[in-house]
């Protein structure tokens, strides 16, 4: 297939040479200029070449296009958007002149993104999906060389609307990741992973950070006995407005687990720990102003609090730790955060409403 990649970052990059690896005609698209210039430069330099580390094995390939015009997208059957979250109403208002109907646009994450191309592409037939996190853990370690720390072995995706799965499923799988489909992209956006750990890992190791400048690990370090009972007091609060909304409450380290093991029988806590523990995990958050805080509060948290006040649902962990990014960041997390207003309301109720 023709497959349009939007975001050189990390994810990015590594899906973009993953694909070509399995004879994808990929289009990587760099859509800012502010991180990973030197990377996108080589690619640019070098034909798209790319070497992929993983587990000891070195492997290379080439994309086939990389470039920083958006209009490539309209000849892409799956468009897969690979950018931090706080720039997707952006990316969605200028990425929609380009859509075609019958296009697949694959937003990973989501965090309810759905909204926003519903809100700048009325009128197109596309099938829009969320995934709850990044296929791959990767990072990009010099130009053209990328490592690739874990995989997933299932990879939950929502769909919008429903009614086109059966539509959509044998192109999307077609990509080769193992893909489980929810029955909502609501599922798939609160059951994001970086809304939980992310926000209470780099939070609560504000101090950790700054005194090492970032010298430490989080996942290593920081989950202690009782910043694990926060984590899952915020835990408990998602679980609170899934089932509200009528969907079933599952943990944070049951959706881990179910992401990263195929072995039932096993703890999903141990699971989280052990996944949490590897190696290949790189340092940091190294400062507090990173997108652990300044993506997932306002993009995540805030959604939560959002969603939870619109429903008379509790969310007392969560507001208190937008108040405390706010206040150590000194700026108001909820300004341009994710509320229904900003998602759009009409939207919202569609999206709520949409479901198997």
């Amino acid at each position: 297939m023709k497959i349009a990649v939007v975001g050189a970052g990390n994810g990015g990059c590594a899906v973009a040479a993953d694909l070509s690896m399995k004879g994808h005609e990929v289009t990587l698209i760099k859509t800012s200029a502010s991180m990973h210039n030197e990377n996108f430069q080589y690619l640019l330099d070098h034909d798209g070449a790319v070497r992929i580390d993983e587990k000891g094995q070195v492997r290379t390939t080439n994309i086939a296009h990389v470039t920083k015009e958006l209009s490539a997208i309209t000849e892409a059957k799956i468009i897969i958007v690979y950018i931090q979250t706080n720039y997707h109403e952006e990316l969605m208002k200028r990425m929609a002149e380009y859509l075609a109907d019958g296009q697949i646009v694959l937003i990973n994450p989501g965090y309810l993104s759905t909204a926003y191309l519903l809100k700048y592409s009325a009128g197109r037939d596309i099938t829009i999906v969320e995934a709850e996190s990044s296929f791959l853990d990767c990072r990009i370690l010099e130009p053209g060389y990328i490592k690739v720390g874990f995989r997933n072995v299932r990879n939950p995706l929502g769909v919008y609307p429903v009614k086109n799965l059966p539509l959509v499923q044998a192109d999307l799988e077609a990509l080769g990741f193992p893909f489980v489909y929810l029955s909502s992209v609501v599922e798939a956006a609160l059951h994001n992973p970086n809304l939980i750990v992310h926000t209470v890992g780099a939070i609560m190791s504000m101090p950790r950070i700054e005194k090492t400048n970032g010298d430490y690990i989080m996942y290593h370090e920081v989950f202690t006995p009782s910043v694990w009972k926060v984590l899952e007091k915020l835990d408990s609060e998602k679980m609170d407005v899934l089932e509200k909304l009528g969907f079933p409450r599952l943990s944070y380290v049951e959706a881990c687990k179910y992401r990263n093991t195929l072995d039932e029988t096993q703890d999903a806590k141990e699971v989280f720990f052990w996944y949490a523990a590897m190696p290949t995990r790189a340092k940091g958050p190294v400062k507090v102003n990173s997108r652990y805080i300044t993506e997932d509060v306002p993009e995540g948290l805030v959604m939560l609090e959002a969603l939870g006040k619109q429903l008379g649902v509790a969310t007392p962990v969560c507001s208190s730790l937008i108040e405390i990014a706010s206040a150590a960041l000194e700026r108001d997390m909820r300004e341009q955060g994710r509320t229904p207003e900003r998602l759009g309301v009409d939207n919202l109720k569609k999206i709520l409403a949409d479901k198997i």
